[in-house]
């Protein structure tokens, strides 16, 4: 009976990981219809039209399934290829939007092209990623013996990090920091080498805090918004009011009260706020298990391109969860009170046309990873005396998907 369930819960047969289907299109789905229940008041009064932003995010949605098809066309030789040119262009768009940047809500993060707003952060993500999986295939042994080798990208998220503190980004510098470590970490670096710098950076990020008054003030308002409820506290104490409003099953899908001009960007940052006002306890802990389950599917598939030997596939997938998993955890803690507010949004989930279709990108990849794991375990062995096929693991195989 049990062998039976597990035989039809694996996706080993198939010839795609069939659960990471399932919940990024459930996220991205889900995402949709909480951004059109979350921002109906508010695009009303901005422009008259209540499902304004509804609109923009379904072309956003449809856009980020149409690049992320071309994307899992494109063979993971092609991505390691571009790796180096990835990263000139991410330190390009973080310089470009420090000069020509669109500055909404005291901070310059977005480069405005007519239309559409590009975040530099959200492709600087996917080109960090990209370029230290690629450094990781070539100088691996290197990284693990020595400090020179372990240094250097941290050195270029230094480069990243610096450029981002002056938009300013700190919750992408936190994503993107935690990120390339994990990534060193999960390559076989020493232990040791990650607690001497937590202990650096942790002492400066401490100092960095204390440096400014608004930094300070968003920490202690963190540990007690309601002793400020009315000013530096407002948005958290509105975001758990959302909570407390949602119970076990909700108030209803549209039947939110703290999106009535209450909460601030409650269809941005604060989304998972509003869903938890209106499907509940049991809607929220079933969108962390949805993150979850994408998480341990990108590892997953991650660990089976490290087995099958194809290392740049592995880190990039690692890359992929970590970011994913990251940027998720801290938005949801920031919507819950558990850590003090970050401007990031909820990957797959929340409005934003960059975040968007850079997420539908690492879907993409993960897909492409995934295929060509299970080509080459499905590709019999040679036989004795008959021809190896040389090619090696990561170049063009055609995805069926």
């Amino acid at each position: 009976m049990v062998k039976t369930s597990q035989a039809r819960l694996t996706t080993r047969h198939q010839s795609f990981d069939g659960w990471l289907l399932l919940s990024t299109l459930s996220l991205m789905l889900i995402g949709w219809v909480m951004v059109t229940s979350a921002s109906t008041e508010i695009a009303a009064s901005l422009t008259g039209n209540p499902y304004y932003f509804s609109i923009r995010h379904g072309i956003f949605v449809l856009a980020s399934i149409g690049v992320g098809l071309v994307a899992v066309r494109l063979p993971l030789d092609w991505w390691r290829q571009k790796g180096p040119l990835m990263l000139i262009v991410a330190l390009l768009l973080l310089f470009t939007v420090l000069i020509v940047g669109r500055e909404i809500n005291g901070s310059r993060r977005w480069i405005s092209l007519g239309i559409i707003n590009v975040q530099a952060s959200e492709v600087a993500k996917l080109c960090l990623i990209v370029y230290v999986a690629g450094y990781l295939e070539r100088f691996l042994p290197e990284v693990r013996r020595s400090w020179g080798a372990f240094m250097r990208p941290l050195a270029v998220m230094a480069l990243i990090g610096f450029l981002l503190i002056l938009e300013p980004d700190y919750g992408a510098v936190v994503v993107l920091t935690g990120c390339v470590m994990g990534m060193l970490l999960l390559s076989g670096a020493p232990l040791w080498r990650f607690l001497l710098i937590l202990a650096i950076v942790g002492s400066g990020a401490v100092m960095l805090a204390v440096a400014e008054p608004y930094r300070l003030q968003r920490i202690t308002s963190f540990a007690n918004p309601w002793a400020d409820q009315y000013n530096t506290g407002y948005q958290l104490t509105q975001a758990l009011i959302a909570f407390g409003r949602g119970h076990w099953f909700g108030l209803g899908l549209g039947n939110s009260v703290q999106k009535l001009f209450y909460l601030p960007e409650a269809h941005t940052d604060f989304v998972f706020a509003v869903l938890a006002e209106e499907l509940g306890l049991f809607g929220a802990v079933g969108v962390i298990l949805l993150f979850a389950l994408l998480v341990f599917r990108a590892f997953r598939i991650g660990r089976k391109a490290e087995l099958a030997g194809i290392p740049f596939a592995a880190y990039l997938c690692y890359g992929i969860a970590l970011v994913i998993g990251a940027q998720a955890f801290i938005n949801i803690s920031v919507s819950s009170g558990m850590l003090p507010t970050k401007g990031l949004t909820l990957p797959l989930l929340s409005y934003g046309g960059s975040s968007l279709i850079i997420s539908g990108i690492m879907m993409a990849i993960l897909f492409r990873v995934d295929v060509e794991v299970r080509r080459l375990q499905r590709r019999p062995k040679p036989s004795a005396g008959s021809e190896d096929d040389t090619r090696p693991p990561g170049e063009a195989v055609e995805p069926t998907l």
